[in-house]
């Protein structure tokens, strides 16, 4: 026999030949090339989402501007749609997408499949824009981050990587790069990874997430421009009077951002009380046909502003024009049905304008502070009161509306808004939903949320070992 190829390594001709750097570019090409290839195909399909979802909302807003009293026959019958074809076919697909995302991390690779796969992505994509088309006040970034975990974790399975580049930690660069391409802020996009979907930084991931991102963030802004959402602002804050506006908005988002979650918590772990809580989980569909009329009444109240994701009103009001101060309160209940209606869709755009209607309000409290300033600083206030990811909060409204000269102050925002939303809401949300998510997949629908969610996602084994 030649033992030549039997050589120890790190001794011999061929342990110098697959040591040698050119050799080891070709040697991990299905790794790379599968990141690659994965954060291109989610930016395309992020902008594909977006676009759906744009087409899906413009034909409700087109129905009611005809007759209003439309809204009362489209929004019970599209969330019953949506939440039949939701509970039925796709269980996987319902919500956000990010406690499932959470939640597939720490399964094993049987397990993921029935939350990270094509058919839940295509799913995810098809509900969210009916219920939007449905006047549902939802957002499509939540669901991008289910999209994106699925599209990347079907790129481990067919390149059948293994290692260090796992399954793990293809999830956690597909959720990363779908929020950087749904929202066009690839720095949001790695921020939101590490904060909010691992919660801690490990080498072996941070150039898998990397990639992802750039590659994804590179795609979307080659095809739809360097446009933030909300337009360009250039607003200053004051380093006197405005840090007044910093504590004052940042405490009541803050806490009102985590009343809102602490309700959506407490409703995941011990369902809704009195009769109906007894028809969430009797009638989940007559439920649902409650939900979207309550939807259909909340917007008519309104003035129709509480449709949809919310973009055109945070923009409209960073462009100077005026809402009600009712805006904030309604679309936080139109947010509510929504997501309790267990259609598919996310909180982000919700939250950030219910935020952006806080901060007009403030507004009127701080005439020595710029208006535009305290819709921003309401924004990331709100938004970080539900999410509890204060870091992701500062960068995504700081991408989104092209400023750098409030970046110390929506950080200082959204800090003080965290400590406020830990006082009321113990466990972040998204947390919390995927510990539930997690211990009714074991079985164990009973089972309590833990204090130390984080920990507990980060450090526990698999529920069942692999077959």
């Amino acid at each position: 026999m030649n033992t030549f190829f039997h050589l120890p390594h790190g001794t011999g001709r061929l342990a110098r030949f697959k040591n040698a750097y050119p050799w080891r570019i070709v040697e991990h090409w299905p790794q790379r090339l599968s990141v690659w290839l994965g954060g291109i195909t989610i930016a395309l399909c992020a902008i594909a989402f977006a676009m759906a979802t744009e087409k899906a909302f413009s034909l409700f807003e087109k129905i009611v501007a005809w007759h209003p009293a439309m809204a009362f026959v489209i929004a019970p019958i599209g969330l019953v749609l949506v939440a039949g074809l939701t509970l039925h076919f796709v269980p996987g697909a319902q919500g956000s997408g990010i406690p499932q995302t959470i939640a597939a991390l720490n399964m094993t690779s049987t397990q993921r499949k029935g939350v990270l796969s094509l058919r839940i992505a295509f799913a995810k994509v098809l509900l969210t824009s009916i219920g939007l088309a449905s006047g549902a006040s939802v957002g499509r970034e939540g669901p991008s981050v289910q999209v994106g975990a699925s599209l990347m974790l079907r790129m481990a399975k067919l390149f059948r990587l293994k290692g260090p580049l796992n399954e793990r930690s293809m999830t956690l660069a597909g959720g990363a790069a779908g929020i950087a391409a749904a929202f066009n802020t690839p720095l949001a996009g790695v921020v939101f990874a590490i904060e909010e979907l691992s919660r801690s930084y490990e080498a072996r991931t941070s150039g898998t997430v990397l990639t992802a991102v750039i590659l994804a963030g590179i795609t979307s802004l080659a095809l739809v421009g360097n446009s933030p959402y909300f337009g360009h602002t250039d607003v200053l804050l004051d380093l006197g009077r405005g840090w007044f506006a910093v504590g004052l908005i940042g405490l009541a988002g803050g806490v009102l951002g985590g009343l809102f979650s602490q309700f959506l918590v407490v409703a995941s772990q011990h369902g809704l009380p009195g009769p109906i809580g007894r028809l969430a989980r009797q009638r989940p569909i007559a439920f649902a046909a409650a939900c979207g009329l309550s939807i259909a009444i909340i917007g008519v109240a309104s003035g129709h502003t509480t449709y949809g994701t919310g973009y055109q009103e945070a923009r409209a009001l960073l462009e100077g024009e005026t809402m009600p101060w009712t805006f904030f309160p309604l679309k936080i209940l139109a947010t509510l049905f929504s997501y309790l209606s267990g259609i598919p869709g996310g909180l982000f755009s919700p939250s950030l304008s219910a935020g952006a209607g806080l901060g007009a309000t403030m507004a009127r409290l701080l005439p020595d502070t710029p208006g535009q300033a305290c819709i921003l600083l309401g924004m990331a206030a709100y938004f970080t009161g539900v999410v509890q990811s204060p870091i992701t909060a500062a960068v995504i409204v700081m991408e989104m509306t092209d400023n750098r000269e409030l970046t110390v102050p929506l950080l200082a925002t959204s800090f003080m808004a965290f400590g406020a939303s830990r006082l009321v809401c113990p466990h972040p949300l998204y947390k919390a939903l995927a510990i539930r998510f997690l211990a009714h997949k074991s079985g164990g629908s009973k089972k309590p949320v833990r204090t130390d969610l984080s920990d507990e996602l980060e450090s526990s084994p698999p529920l069942q070992p692999d077959k």
